[in-house]
């Protein structure tokens, strides 16, 4: 990583309080060496959560899973204070791992609003899992929020089921002064689309002393709106479930020592006993430690730090517009940040151009593997697979880089 004392970001943001952020260019030094698109790549991390849903026979077990794969999916976020560089559009991104089951696909299919879609496979025909993310920023004065809009979809081929949620907003504190920390909060509601059975999780915001910080809990019900079993856990490091009854007793004993809740500015420390574990709990969910130089890695994952990773063979069968390829990131990822910086502002004035000419030419921008259509789970407007990508016929790509 760069030191980032340097540089106000203030200096930049002022100018834009209440604004949208995804049209104000920031300097590269805030970025981290990853595109959006391969950061989206991070939700796979705990793929073993999908495979192993696929393999219960209990729709509830299938949903405690399924639970525990959304809140995992956005473990990486944490202390990565980093911003991924903004795809360009027509920017792809592959990663294939054997290992884990899976392969997955994205694309940067709209420019303004900034729209990423991606479709993941099992290796073994057991799950599909796609959305499309909206990450609609909005800068607060001393913390910047990111909301991603946008609807995730996980099918378990084997039981006919289709799972559907929206992620958690995340936000990033203390970003004119002190030291920058990240919280999520919201709520996550998980629908089976087949048994009518849900997962309603609330991330919690972090409250006064820090008491709540990263802490996610809820309850799974069926269509009757029955309690099945509790959640709880940190977003940051695991998740477990209990029988409902014992989790209300419990909360209910917790409530007498709690006090009154507002907005903390310095990042809570975090509590000795991490999460308490109730008697009679099942782990679901345990996060891996990340790798020990991470710190000055900015903050990344062993997942997160192979993700831009490109070897001869790989280069001669991914297509052009791979972020891989991106030289910017490359150049970032390499410690050569002018360079990067120069790459960045060419890349962005490349595309520019590309806009206005089609503008001119009254070309409208196709996109090469995702369409428009409605989610045929919740009917809402989505990004959809159109195929043919592994089938390793590229031509006609647009130049981007």
């Amino acid at each position: 990583m760069f030191s980032r004392n340097d540089f106000s970001i203030w200096s930049i943001l002022r100018k834009c309080i209440g604004m949208e952020l995804s049209k104000i260019t920031m300097p590269v030094i805030f970025n981290e060496p990853l595109s959006f698109l391969q950061r989206l790549t991070e939700y796979m991390e705990h793929t073993y959560l999908i495979h192993k849903a696929s393999s219960l026979s209990s729709t509830t077990e299938r949903m405690q899973c399924v639970a525990a794969f959304a809140v995992s999916a956005v473990a990486s976020q944490w202390e990565r204070t980093g911003k991924p560089f903004n795809p360009l559009l027509g920017e792809t991104y592959e990663l294939i791992r054997d290992d884990l089951g899976f392969r997955l696909l994205s694309e940067q299919v709209s420019h303004h609003p900034p729209i990423s879609a991606f479709y993941a496979e099992g290796l073994n025909n057991d799950f599909v899992f796609h959305g499309s993310i909206y990450p609609k920023l909005k800068f607060w004065g001393k913390s910047v929020e990111a909301e991603p809009k946008g609807t995730m979809t996980l099918e378990l081929l084997e039981h006919s089921e289709a799972y559907t949620w929206t992620n958690p907003t995340c936000c990033v504190h203390n970003i004119i002064v002190g030291k920058l920390w990240i919280e999520q909060y919201g709520n996550v509601e998980i629908t089976n689309h087949k048994t009518g059975e849900k997962c309603v999780l609330s991330f919690k915001p972090c409250g006064l002393f820090g008491k709540e910080l990263h802490k996610v809990e809820g309850y799974i019900q069926d269509k009757s709106k029955k309690k099945l079993c509790a959640l709880y856990g940190k977003w940051t490091e695991c998740l477990y479930s209990v029988d409902p009854a014992t989790f209300e007793a419990y909360k209910k004993n917790d409530k007498k020592s709690m006090g009154n809740t507002e907005e903390p500015d310095e990042m809570p420390l975090p509590d000795s006993e991490s999460v308490y574990v109730i008697p009679g709990s099942i782990l679901l969910w345990k996060i891996t430690p990340r790798p020990p130089n991470s710190a000055q890695m900015y903050n990344f994952t062993s997942f997160a730090m192979a993700l831009n990773e490109l070897d001869k063979e790989m280069e001669s069968v991914i297509p052009k517009t791979d972020c891989r390829l991106r030289p910017d990131i490359r150049a970032m990822e390499n410690g050569e940040i002018d360079l990067a910086s120069e790459e960045k502002k060419r890349l962005e004035e490349k595309q520019r151009t590309a806009r206005k000419n089609r503008s001119k030419s009254e070309e409208d921008w196709k996109t090469r593997w995702f369409h428009q259509g409605p989610n045929p789970y919740t009917g809402t407007q989505d990004w959809l697979y159109s195929g043919n990508y592994w089938d390793r016929n590229y031509f006609n790509l647009p130049d981007i880089y």
